[in-house]
């Protein structure tokens, strides 16, 4: 005895338990209407208890949700598929050029009729004139407007790299923006593509297939010196 005068403590209850009461007493079950209304049950016919309207409406939320989540994937799925066969179409394109002016030309040509993008750019911090079509940059200005010397890519809206897209500069509502080094001593460059869709280019996105063209373009680009 521990002295205490407030009664017996009672043992917690146990899930078998409950179920060894039911079992032995359906009716407590079945012949109570308003808990059976609390669970979403009824008793159909013979006796039996059936699921009501709201356990259904549970079980219907439940596979709707599920539906709903297969499809987003399904669907981001087919994307990437696409996205990933459109992008071994382009290194092809790019892989054909003849000079800078061509890689310049083919990748804007890339970028609207295969992405349906506003634009694809090439940029080249030099002192002077950058290759035909190719779009000049003063030196640290790829580090500015990347926002810093260790960052690789940037996507989304950047207003100091619209400038990059010429009289096309208001059509961007998002850019997808990538480093590059060309040549040896290397020379800092960028490969820029701009959407039309703010949504097109988001913070959150990857840029991993950005880059791989980057380096396409990298690797093309060498083939001819700089003059």
């Amino acid at each position: 005895m521990d002295g205490s005068q407030g009664g017996i403590e009672e043992a917690p209850l146990q899930p078998a338990a409950v179920r060894r009461f039911l079992s032995d007493n359906p009716e407590f079950l079945t012949g109570d209407v308003g808990l059976l209304g609390e669970l979403g049950l009824k008793v159909a016919s013979g006796n039996i208890v059936d699921f009501g309207p709201a356990a259904l409406a549970r079980v219907h939320a439940a596979h709707q949700r599920e539906a709903s989540q297969r499809q987003m994937l399904e669907e981001t799925a087919r994307a990437n598929f696409a996205a990933q066969a459109q992008t071994h179409g382009a290194v092809v394109d790019l892989l054909d050029s003849r000079n800078h002016s061509d890689l310049a030309r083919r990748l804007d040509e890339i970028a609207c009729q295969r992405f349906n993008l506003a634009a694809g750019v090439i940029a080249l911090e030099t002192e002077g004139h950058p290759p035909a079509g190719w779009k000049r940059l003063v030196e640290g200005q790829v580090d500015m407007i990347l926002g810093g010397p260790q960052r690789l890519a940037r996507m989304g809206l950047a207003p100091t790299a619209l400038g990059l897209f010429g009289d096309r500069a208001a059509a961007v509502a998002s850019i997808a923006m990538v480093r590059m080094a060309i040549w040896e001593p290397s020379r800092q460059g960028l490969l820029a593509f701009g959407s039309a869709d703010p949504e097109g280019f988001t913070e959150d996105m990857g840029h991993e297939l950005v880059a791989f063209l980057a380096r396409v373009v990298e690797r093309t680009a060498e083939r001819w010196p700089i003059l």
